[in-house]
């Protein structure tokens, strides 16, 4: 009996031991693989999901120099005006959450561009608080490994922008407005950034009232504010230039 319930408390510690090492190595994953994106074009979880189920998934990946100037601008003014100041966290914005929350569970929004990135490529959609613990770090690592700019071009390529499988500002232009993503206007991209936060219920290429009442003050932002891009600018170093 002796050497049973040894045996027993033996193969149990076995299996806390090897869930321990598969909950770090799980942890740490994304640590490992985000330096790759330097050069590689990820895919985000929801893509991955969808392809597993069988779903629909629409995704050209294209370099942000093939993606309209006005469509991370106008990103940038409507969900994250500090993108080129922070580094992956808006500690600013927290604090401000923190501070409005009445309690735990209200502790949602001010997600960087960077955040969303994080969530998007290693984590799971909804909300949880769970999730934003892992989020926040995440988001850190990246905007210390990656330029700004590839930050943005990653999130521009992994954005669900649709509602039926559409990802990415190509997919997400040619579904709204029959033009690529180097095509867009402003007002086109005022309307692909009024609809980010829900785009299985809002539409770029049927906008109802409110959504183009948005897209305006997304737009006037934006023209408004031609600095907030600033980090995403090719610049020449060399002899003094800028």
């Amino acid at each position: 009996m002796r050497n049973a319930s040894r045996s027993s408390r033996s193969i149990v510690g076995r299996l806390v031991r090897w869930t321990l090492v598969v909950v770090l190595v799980l942890l740490l994953l994304p640590y490992l693989i985000t330096p790759l994106y330097v050069f590689m074009r990820p895919v985000s979880t929801p893509m991955v999901w969808r392809w597993m189920t069988g779903a629909r998934v629409v995704r050209t990946y294209v370099p942000l120099d093939a993606i309209a100037p006005a469509l991370p601008l106008t990103v940038i003014g409507s969900e994250d005006a500090r993108f080129c100041r922070h580094r992956g966290v808006d500690w600013k914005e927290v604090a401000s959450s923190i501070e409005n929350a009445e309690e735990l569970a209200d502790l949602r929004g001010a997600s960087t561009i960077t955040q969303q990135t994080a969530k998007n490529l290693f984590l799971w959609q909804g909300r949880s608080f769970v999730r934003k613990v892992l989020e926040f770090p995440l988001a850190l690592w990246i905007d210390f490994v990656l330029p700004k700019r590839r930050v943005m071009e990653i999130y521009l390529n992994i954005a669900e922008w649709g509602p039926t499988g559409e990802f990415g500002a190509e997919a997400a232009a040619r579904r709204a407005f029959g033009v690529s993503a180097r095509e867009l206007t402003d007002q086109q991209a005022a309307l692909l950034a009024a609809v980010l936060p829900n785009p299985i219920r809002r539409s770029a290429k049927q906008p109802r009232p409110g959504i183009r009442k948005l897209a305006g003050i997304y737009e006037a932002r934006a023209a408004a504010s031609p600095g907030l891009d600033d980090c995403l600018r090719k610049r020449r170093r060399n002899a003094g230039i800028d």
